[in-house]
């Protein structure tokens, strides 16, 4: 048996202050996980169970440089998150088993179609290609969790262009990291290579080709993209 043509390179991850790479294995991402940004899209946070979308291992747009303008829209939205990166798995995991499935964290950009995301939405359909397309992610190098400070409850900002979009706590997740992952693991087995993106504070807003988004989360990681 053999391949009817040559499979894909693996998505893979520096690990800050190593040789090492992180392999990806899937993008997993939860919405509406600040209170904040809930409101400002129009939603009421005390009734937000966690909203879990995935994005495909070869959307990711790997390290600081450009970051293609997708096709399709005339409304491209940037959202700054925290992402955990996990090295170990399993399925109705504890708060323990996923405290040691972690193996870091790092800075990421979820890129949306906002514009597709609401038309999506009034037709009452699944929004996979408002959030699923070529580079409709970037992340930084990974750093390991003893190394990466606490953060469950760190100051990540994002700007754009040099002027200040977000700029708000980790802490305030609703459905904090660990958490948000033994809920993940009740859905479907984890994995090791697994990705979470966590969710956006409140300031998300339009970007154009040429603008520069610059994500600086304190003790973790720091990520430059330019749209082009």
């Amino acid at each position: 048996m053999s391949l009817i043509f040559d499979a894909p390179a693996p998505t893979t991850i520096p690990v800050q202050g190593t040789d090492d790479v992180f392999p990806v294995n899937r993008i997993f991402c939860i919405g509406k996980n600040y209170a904040e940004h809930v409101r400002e899209m129009g939603s009421d946070p005390s009734d937000t169970p966690p909203c879990v979308f995935m994005k495909p291992t070869d959307c990711l747009v790997v390290g600081n440089g450009d970051l293609p303008y997708p096709s399709g829209t005339e409304d491209l939205h940037y959202e700054g998150e925290l992402v955990a990166a996990l090295s170990k798995g399993g399925k109705d995991l504890d708060r323990a088993a996923v405290e040691d499935a972690i193996f870091g964290y790092a800075a990421g950009l979820d890129m949306t179609r906002r514009d597709v995301q609401a038309g999506l939405k009034d037709r009452r359909l699944p929004w996979d290609m408002a959030k699923s397309f070529d580079g409709c992610a970037a992340i930084s190098a990974i750093k390991p969790k003893a190394d990466a400070g606490n953060p469950h409850a760190t100051n990540l900002k994002l700007s754009v262009n040099g002027d200040v979009r977000q700029n708000d706590t980790t802490a305030k997740m609703i459905w904090p990291v660990v958490d948000a992952l033994v809920h993940l693991s009740t859905l479907i087995e984890l994995k090791p290579g697994d990705l979470l993106f966590t969710g956006t504070p409140e300031g998300v807003g339009q970007v154009v080709r040429g603008d520069r988004m610059d994500l600086v989360i304190v003790d973790v990681a720091e990520l430059s993209v330019t749209l082009k």
